[in-house]
């Protein structure tokens, strides 16, 4: 399968866009890790605003970036959002509330815990009413969600926006599925080469067994291994350095080439 990038949103630590990350992913700029400050959502009413927790914070700033770079309208946009889990805190707080004797959930808290959420407050938020696939993979999911996206702009013919996220549970939820920092990525791909593309991506699902590319920088890579979104980094990374190659992502094999 074949695809084409045309914007990229990105915020990790250390890593606070596309544009200020590209020459760290690149390996020309020194990486520093940094706490992941959570974005404004100035997208969103004020109510909304509110209620929105980090993970639905992650993924509209890293998708109004990658589509604000790519040129292209989120009002029409087909949209895939993957986690391997979800809003921890949220989780957090339901479990401690059912743990007590009163047991009474905040309608809040509850609308924020499904998996789905992020791209309900991605429609309040744009306005879209364009289709949205939530999916979860376990360690996998930025895998698999690019791979849904990839199949959806392929067989639809229309641009597809990846938005990937995952963010740390607190103790003691954190003990049984450690994440390490919060982390949040977007593509914005397309079926066809436009003026806009900053890579090609051919993938194929890999036919032998052997380890998933790793950073050389040792924090980047730690970065990798501590989040599931951030099994990115591989591709980002290719994608950055602009010249070409093939990297491993779990089970699918990318050849990365530049525009």
């Amino acid at each position: 399968m074949q695809v084409f990038v045309e914007g990229i949103g990105l915020i990790g630590p250390g890593l606070p866009g596309w544009s200020a990350s590209r020459a760290i992913l690149a390996g020309s700029a020194p990486y520093q890790s940094q706490p992941v400050a959570p974005p404004p959502v100035e997208l969103l009413p004020p109510a909304e605003r509110r209620r929105a927790g980090l993970t639905i914070r992650l993924a509209i700033a890293a998708g109004t970036e990658a589509l604000a770079q790519a040129g292209r309208d989120p009002v029409n946009m087909a949209m895939v959002f993957a986690a391997s889990g979800g809003d921890g805190e949220t989780i957090h707080a339901i479990l401690s509330v059912l743990a007590t004797g009163q047991r009474e959930v905040s309608p809040t808290r509850f609308h924020n815990s499904v998996h789905n959420a992020p791209s309900g407050y991605w429609a309040v938020a744009t306005g879209s009413r364009a289709p949205s696939t939530s999916l979860s993979a376990f360690d996998a999911s930025f895998a698999a969600g690019l791979l849904e996206a990839t199949a959806q702009a392929i067989v639809q013919d229309r641009a597809v926006t990846l938005i990937a996220y995952d963010v740390p549970y607190p103790e003691p939820l954190h003990a049984a599925r450690p994440i390490g920092s919060s982390f949040g990525i977007a593509l914005v791909l397309a079926p066809t080469a436009t003026e806009r593309m900053l890579a090609r991506l051919t993938m194929t699902m890999a036919e032998t067994a052997s380890p998933a590319t790793t950073m050389q920088h040792a924090d980047l890579e730690q970065l990798r291994l501590g989040n599931p979104a951030a099994r990115s980094l591989p591709l980002l990374a290719a994608i950055a350095q602009g010249c070409g190659g093939t990297i491993r992502l779990d089970d699918i094999d990318i050849a990365v080439a530049p525009p």
